[in-house]
């Protein structure tokens, strides 16, 4: 294999196939050993389909020698545990799933099976999807190949910590708390969440395969090595569900610009309760230098919200669609224990486990003055630039939520802080990209990201991929 690594971008590795520098037999292989080498110590990916990767490898060439010219023909790759692939366990980390086996593939993974991806195995991910880490009974727990005594980020951290380790060029995640752009940041990788509409989020939690679940804020979208490759994988698996293909076709449009200098870029203030590290805002402000020298309109500014209503709204929100499963009681009880904090998070958090009916749709209204409010702010702006997350990668932790909390520059700060930043493209469903920000002085991964207008997903990921001149993936020393 010419000029091919387990570090390759997945556009590197396809380029290579087509000019019939390597096979995908090699590249399988190749990652199948990558796989032995470090997984024993990262555990990012539990669930391995070895044989049925070389299987795939095998009928990719043959593929190929006929012709064929899938987009992801021939390529190894990961999805996320949680994702319905057919034979495989779906348990999202819940133990009484452990022995959920669908016996068909859900949406998104029949796009990428179509398009010629060859499985190399499903990743980690924490307990019902529902934290920045990757640790469950099921699975046990995923560690950051930049610093194992912290997290690789959640619920998408097998994905994020065997893309930077070099066990998969391309994953899929899913998204409705930062699960894509979190892992993406804590591990130097990109991430995209798409907008809402733009990807079926049907089979990304078992045991549901509805084409159109009940439920708001999620997306299944990629994580990657480049921004290049993002938007491969977005045009693979984008577009309408099963029935609404039969009229309704997605045509995003091409970025609004093609070099930085066209940019209008607003770089968001900092939220006054819950102010980033000082490395992170060091990492916004180098990077609106950057833009501005490129060219870039830059300026400081947002969509006209109440952050702490806005915040409080999609937590009530959040907290309503996962909590769905459990039963009255265990709703009332978990609603007591945190108002029974007194922290005004944590009240907002218990009113969504109670909400109404009429209080849900006051909700949606909410969600779609949001979304106008968005799409006035993108007349006069193309991206808005922000931290991903309030500080890079921390050390694992344990307990109940509500309990947790993080030290940002000697300070304590709720754990809950954690979804300060990702939520602003989540509750309107705004397109946002996730790129590398540089390392802090501890030599942690800093991620920002790029959120962007509604239905135009190659906007961010286009300027996050003019960002690669200004920092972009680099592997962990040990791992290297």
């Amino acid at each position: 294999m010419r000029n091919i690594g387990v570090y390759s971008t997945a556009t590197e590795m396809l380029d290579a196939l087509a000019r019939g520098d390597t096979t995908s037999v090699e590249l399988v292989e190749m990652h199948l050993e990558r796989i032995e080498q470090v997984d024993g110590e990262l555990n990012a990916i539990p669930v391995r389909t070895p044989e049925r990767a070389r299987d795939a490898a095998r009928a990719a060439d043959r593929r190929r020698a006929d012709g064929d010219t899938a987009p992801l023909l021939g390529l190894p790759l990961t999805l996320k545990e949680s994702t319905r692939v057919a034979g495989l366990p779906q348990s999202a980390g819940i133990p009484e799933s452990a022995g959920h086996v669908p016996d068909t593939d859900g949406i998104v993974a029949g796009r990428v099976f179509a398009a010629g991806g060859c499985l190399l195995g499903t990743t980690n991910i924490p307990f019902a999807l529902s934290d920045w880490q990757a640790d469950s009974a099921v699975y046990g727990r995923t560690l950051n190949p930049w610093d194992t005594s912290r997290s690789p980020g959640g619920s998408t951290g097998g994905g994020g910590a065997a893309l930077a380790a070099g066990m998969t060029p391309l994953e899929i995640g899913s998204d409705i708390g930062g699960s894509i752009r979190v892992p993406a940041a804590f591990c130097g990788v990109y991430g995209h969440r798409p907008t809402e509409t733009a990807i079926p989020r049907s089979a990304s939690m078992p045991p549901h395969d509805l084409d159109n679940p009940a439920a708001i804020m999620g997306v299944q979208g990629p994580l990657a090595r480049s921004a290049a490759d993002l938007e491969l994988m977005f045009d693979v698996v984008a577009g309408p569900v099963r029935l609404e293909d039969r009229a309704w076709r997605l045509e995003v449009p091409p970025a609004r610009h093609e070099s930085l200098d066209g940019f209008r870029v607003a770089v968001m203030p900092d939220i006054p309760f819950a102010s980033p590290s000082r490395a992170m805002r060091a990492a916004v402000a180098d990077l609106a230098d950057f833009v501005s020298d490129a060219g870039a309109v830059v300026g400081e500014a947002m969509p006209p919200f109440d952050a702490e209503q806005y915040f409080h709204d999609y937590l009530a929100t959040l907290m309503l669609i996962t909590t769905q499963g459990l039963s009255e009681e265990q709703r009332r009880r978990a609603a007591e224990r945190m108002q029974a904090t007194g922290d005004p998070t944590d009240a907002a958090r218990a009113r969504g486990m109670m909400l109404s009916a009429t209080e849900f749709l006051r909700l949606l209204d909410r969600r779609e003055a949001a979304r106008r409010a968005w799409g006035e702010f993108f007349e006069h702006w193309d991206v808005l630039v922000c931290p991903t997350a309030i500080d890079a990668a921390f050390p694992h932790t344990d307990g109940r939520f509500e309990e947790r909390t993080l030290e940002i520059d000697g300070e304590t700060v709720p754990y809950h802080h954690m979804v300060v930043y990702p939520m602003w493209a989540i509750f309107a469903g705004q397109p946002a990209t996730a790129f590398p920000g540089g390392l802090d002085p501890r030599g942690l991964p800093l991620g920002l990201q790029a959120i962007g207008p509604y239905l135009e997903d190659r906007t961010p990921m286009r300027f996050a991929a003019l960002l690669e001149a200004w920092n972009g993936f680099v592997p962990p020393p040990a791992y290297a």
